[in-house]
């Protein structure tokens, strides 16, 4: 292998960009390909990122044997489908979160990787964020002692993404606000906490904004404009709570769309202290300081370079330089969670993870 990691981007819509972009602040990557179905964004991305090699079928990509490894930023009923071609095609993996639409499919991904012995990256960028890093360091120091209860807030009054296309059809997303945006803090608190064993849930989906799509008022939309002869049938609200064995439990709530003020929080408490990260503003740990109550308000380098990071990490990982930051067994994980709260609220009652 060269200095660089040749890399081939199998996807070029909004997130593939942003891992182009990315990659040019990795110093041992080069983006060398691209692929997408759409011929005019091809083309367009192509010339944006000054990349040469282009494909409409990522089967071609997959047989450049200059590419050492790719980014899989399709839509999520692609991600297995690819994520395991791109393996038997002898090439390492930085695959896009949700890892798939199911923890079957998953094991699958890591039945792929382990035949063909590449590295597999979960797209989990929020781990690479420096107040995340932050709230890692302040629990590895022990100073929440013993952690029994995590919380995760994570709402947007208005923010269904691309109305009526593939995020909001069943079929291709797997789900709606819960498999989009919650597995990002769901993830955070189990790599925060070292928590990766959920056992029970009991939970519950709704979806009462996307429908009829026309009637859905908005003040701007990611991924849109809507659709209005689209699909939604996916989840817009949930809440649920699950347990971590009998030691440890996590209550989360989750909304694509609801009447609420924008909200955005993890929580994290233990027998010595508590540990709020909100999106906007510093950490603040809670605890007891010369026997009196304290809240310590946590600074920090807010240099906000996480997807070059996680770039990076990726690359020196294939490299042999280093780990991969969010593992395939940490995915199936997260999917299995995921898996069990849509059954949760399929069945109405608590169910095994």
């Amino acid at each position: 292998m060269s200095d660089k990691v040749k890399i081939g981007i199998i996807g070029v819509g909004t997130i593939g960009s942003v891992h182009a972009n990315n990659y040019a602040k990795v110093a041992n990557a080069e983006v060398v390909a691209l692929c997408d179905i759409l011929p005019d964004r091809l083309a367009e991305k192509a010339k944006t990122h000054n990349v040469a090699k282009t494909y409409a079928d990522y089967n071609a990509l997959l047989a450049d044997p200059e590419i050492d490894a790719v980014s899989v930023c399709v839509p999520n009923d692609m991600h297995a489908p690819i994520a395991i071609a791109a393996l038997n095609a002898g090439k390492h993996v930085m695959l896009e979160k949700p890892m798939t639409l199911s923890a079957e499919l998953g094991k699958q991904i890591l039945a792929a990787r382990d035949a063909a012995g590449k590295q597999l990256q979960m797209g989990m960028v929020w781990r690479q964020n420096p107040k995340a890093r932050l709230v890692k360091e302040v629990i590895e120091n022990g100073r929440l002692g013993n952690i029994y209860q995590i919380r995760v807030k994570l709402i947007r009054r208005r923010g269904i993404p691309g109305l009526g296309g593939w995020f909001t059809t069943k079929a291709k997303s797997g789900g709606g606000g819960l498999i989009d945006i919650a597995v990002h803090f769901l993830d955070l608190v189990m790599y925060l906490a070292d928590k990766w064993e959920p056992t029970k849930v009991s939970a519950k989906t709704y979806s009462k904004f996307g429908n009829p799509i026309n009637d859905y008022h908005y003040v701007s939309m990611w991924a849109g404009p809507p659709k209005a002869d689209g699909v939604f049938d996916v989840d817009d609200y949930a809440a649920g709570f699950v347990r971590f064995g009998t030691e440890t439990t996590l209550s989360f709530e989750v909304a694509w769309a609801c009447n609420a003020e924008d909200e955005s929080y993890v929580e994290i408490l233990g027998d010595k202290g508590g540990i709020k990260m909100d999106v906007e503003g510093d950490p603040i740990l809670s605890t007891e300081y010369d026997n009196r109550i304290a809240d310590i308000v946590l600074k920090y380098d807010n240099k906000n370079e996480n997807f070059a990071e996680e770039l990076r990490m990726f690359c020196d990982a294939v490299q042999g330089k280093g780990e991969v930051p969010a593992t395939g067994e940490q995915g199936v994980v997260a999917m299995r969670l995921l898996d069990a709260i849509y059954k949760s609220s399929e069945l109405n009652c608590e169910v095994d993870v």
